[in-house]
């Protein structure tokens, strides 16, 4: 029985030392999620490249992302009310479920991007480019009420990319 014990012991080891150095070079949602839901970390990622990363059911409230390289990231179930997304390219990314409440989306790109039962009110969107994201027609039918601006990157028009009437 300790024979066994002892083998199990060094393949364990064996299993770490070839497994961890491949999977320190990426970022796991769990990992992301256990750093950002500690409550005395300054959740600031501005100007970062957070491309295809992984924020699933994160506490974000108040978390600046400001012009930041989102492309294809996940927020499914994040809370970003009062988030900074201001100038972030978001474009083919999932926010599903995710709470938007008033966080500064203004020059924010978020094409393509997956956005469905999520929630943007009073959300700045001065300047964001939505085009041909999903998002729930109650949204777009209130966030059309306050649409305006142009986004300097893309250079569409924020109500236009919404399909505002």
């Amino acid at each position: 029985m300790s024979y066994l014990k002892l083998l199990l012991g060094f393949l364990l080891c064996c299993v770490t030392l070839f497994v961890a150095p491949v999977s320190a070079l990426a970022a796991s949602s769990a990992a992301i999620r256990a750093y950002d839901d500690v409550a005395a970390v300054v959740k600031n990622y501005a100007g970062q490249n957070l491309v295809r990363s992984e924020f699933g059911d994160s506490n974000l409230e108040g978390a600046n992302f400001d012009s930041a390289d989102l492309r294809g990231a996940v927020f499914n179930g994040a809370k970003l009310v009062n988030a900074n997304w201001h100038g972030v390219d978001f474009s083919d990314g999932i926010a599903y479920i995710t709470d938007f409440a008033n966080a500064d989306l203004t020059d924010a790109i978020l094409n393509s991007a997956m956005l469905l039962k999520s929630s943007f009110k009073n959300a700045t969107i001065t300047g964001a480019d939505f085009s041909d994201a999903a998002i729930d027609r109650a949204q777009v039918i209130a966030l059309c009420k306050t649409a305006s601006g142009t986004n300097p990157v893309t250079g569409v028009d924020t109500r236009e990319s919404l399909g505002c009437r």
